[in-house]
């Protein structure tokens, strides 16, 4: 594509280069670079891209910025104002009404600029401002002398524009001293690959992205954008804004730079220049690319839609907690009573509106709900407040909240314990939220009188309690009790089989490690199922971490026992083995319905 664009402009020679400054005119008026750095660092280029050149006036919106930095907005727009001039960049003028440049952009306002550079003395300032640049461009930069010292003898014009201000009062300092910074910093020396990594370092509000070093601030990066899209091409910022709608700023040494916030920056090298002091080619370039890459800001690709990426309920998909038949029974008839709302993207006011517009349709019908936010980008503060107002507003009407939210993207660094705290509870992930979700649909829907069975005897173990009376007593006289104090690892992946493990009492969990360097869960057994089977069955290893996650009471029945059933007692251990069968058989059946409730992942 670039290249594309490289050919169709290439073969315009129209303009010619700036001759005012006589070492401008010496250059090689067909130099033609063209580079596009996107926001994280990778710059496309081709043509001349590594010809050195100064960067005249593009040097403006980053004086700006950095005055910006010393003053703070208020105290730049003491001196200048961010209004268009619809007047040529070198115009000897005021705003009649406020006695302040027009805006930054054009030279009274960029002289005035170059006023309010913080430092000890003279070369301070202008170190200050060198060292500006090179943060922007991601290496350090030099001024070219000879350019200096021409701009010095013939820039009358812009002296008279520094005389001018000091008699208004819009500078308070030697003009001459002034003048003389804003020729050196005119005068410093990039290229065009350069320049597009500092367009690239505006696009990415304000951090370098070759170097990660920020060299401005996300408000006043903003700000500066802001006055390059209405005032950075001169009198033709009306015709720029209409056909390629990015911001940007141009320099009479054949330079331009273009940023579309977010995403890239672009940057052209080529001195012929047009009536309004802008690269013939440089125009043409942005406005191709800005034609065939849809970059226009205002392009709209699609209208601003919910930022919800999926919702469903837990009776959809449950939570990888095995439940007891009855718990099971009672979450299928009530799990949509429980939402989960998966959000991504980044979260601005028009994509949350909608997604508390579309939870709040449904709270009336929830008993809890989760909102996940891992998939989200930024947040804006409207729209963080915006999720707390509709936490605050759920909970009054008698719904419980929880947020998956590892990263603290809305701001919640801690978890609450109080059901009744409008922030509610926040979790590292979706599952642990949806168990929570189930609990309090089964505390709010269990049939009365139905008895949560949290520890049961060995014999009492569905495993057994099918066997005849005789069987029975003669395997529960195998089995050994074991316990397990909360968070002991009972076999680690890769572990030989050890045994066959009927849980009696506490929760066992199987774990793996996910590729966001997480411990996550596989699933969670409870008093009445079993684990070590398969291992047992097959003769493999261990293929997950198994760790009690509550104090754990387990009768086992070990490898050698279960060997020998086969030789002294084979229909037991059929019997058995028909058991097995069937519990595997209905954790295959849960692990179906989780995937099939969440194929879109898969």
């Amino acid at each position: 594509m670039l290249d594309e664009v490289y050919a169709v402009c290439r073969d315009d020679t129209s303009g010619a280069p700036a001759d005012y400054i006589p070492e401008l005119a010496a250059v090689a008026p067909d130099s033609f670079g063209l580079c596009l750095a996107t926001a994280d660092g990778l710059v496309y280029q081709v043509g001349d891209t590594d010809i050195g050149f100064t960067i005249q006036s593009i040097s403006k919106p980053f004086t700006y910025a950095l005055a910006l930095a010393d003053r703070g907005l208020d105290g730049v727009a003491e001196h200048i104002d961010v209004e268009p001039s619809g007047e040529p960049f070198n115009e000897i003028s005021l705003e009649p009404d406020t006695q302040r440049p027009s805006n930054p952009m054009i030279n009274s306002g960029a002289i005035t600029a170059a006023s309010l550079i913080a430092g000890r003395d003279t070369a301070d300032k202008f170190e200050r401002v060198r060292r500006c640049y090179s943060r922007f461009a991601g290496r350090e930069l030099t001024m070219n002398e000879a350019v200096y010292e021409s701009e010095a003898r013939t820039g009358y014009r812009n002296r008279a524009i520094g005389y001018m201000l000091r008699s208004v009062g819009i500078i308070d300092v030697d003009p001459d001293d002034v003048v003389d910074r804003y020729f050196r910093q005119c005068s410093i020396e990039i290229t065009c690959a350069d320049l597009a990594v500092m367009a690239a370092t505006l696009a990415d509000n304000g951090v370098n992205p070759k170097t990660r070093e920020r060299a401005l601030s996300t408000a006043l990066t903003e700000r500066v954008l802001s006055v390059m899209t209405t005032c950075g091409m001169y009198n033709a910022a009306g015709d720029w804004v209409t056909t390629v709608g990015l911001p940007a700023k141009s320099g009479v040494g054949g330079g331009i730079i273009a940023v579309l916030p977010g995403q890239l920056g672009i940057s052209v090298y080529s001195p012929r220049l047009d009536g309004h002091g802008n690269s013939v080619r440089g125009v043409a370039a942005c406005r191709e690319l800005s034609r065939r890459l849809e970059l226009h800001f205002c392009h709209v690709t699609r209208s601003a839609r919910t930022a919800i990426r999926a919702d469903y309920s837990v009776a959809q998909l449950p939570s990888r907690l095995r439940r007891t038949p009855e718990d099971a029974e009672v979450l299928a008839a009530h799990g949509d009573r429980a939402r989960v709302y998966e959000l991504h993207g980044d979260l601005l006011f028009a994509g949350a509106e909608r997604a508390v517009r579309a939870i709040e349709g449904n709270a009336d019908e929830l008993d809890a709900l989760v909102i996940d936010v891992r998939r989200v980008g930024e947040v804006s503060r409207v729209a963080r407040g915006m999720i707390e107002q509709l936490q605050t507003g759920l909970v009054r009407r008698g719904s419980r909240v929880a947020l998956v939210d590892p990263d603290a993207k809305l701001g919640h660094e801690t978890s609450s314990l109080d059901p009744d705290d409008p922030s509610g509870r926040v979790f590292v992930d979706r599952d642990t939220a949806t168990e929570w979700c189930e609990d309090i649909v089964l505390d709010r829907h269990r049939p009365p009188g139905q008895r949560v069975a949290t520890s049961i005897d060995l014999d009492e173990h569905p495993l057994l309690v099918g066997l005849a009376a005789m069987d029975r007593d003669r395997l529960c006289a195998d089995f050994v009790a074991h316990t397990f104090a909360r968070g002991e690892v009972i076999a680690e992946r890769g572990d030989p089989r050890s045994g066959l493990y009927l849980i009696l009492a506490g929760r066992v969990r199987a774990t793996f490690s996910g590729t966001d360097g997480r411990v996550h869960r596989l699933v969670t057994l409870s008093s009445g199922m079993s684990f070590g089977e398969i291992p047992m069955l097959t003769g493999e290893k261990f293929v997950n971490d198994i760790v009690a996650e509550t104090e754990l009471r387990v009768a086992v029945l070990s490898a050698a026992v279960f060997d020998e059933l086969a030789q002294q007692h084979p229909q037991l251990k059929l019997a058995l083995l028909q058991r097995l069968a069937a519990g595997a058989y209905a954790q295959m059946e849960a692990t179906v319905r989780t995937i099939s409730g969440n194929a879109e992942n898969y």
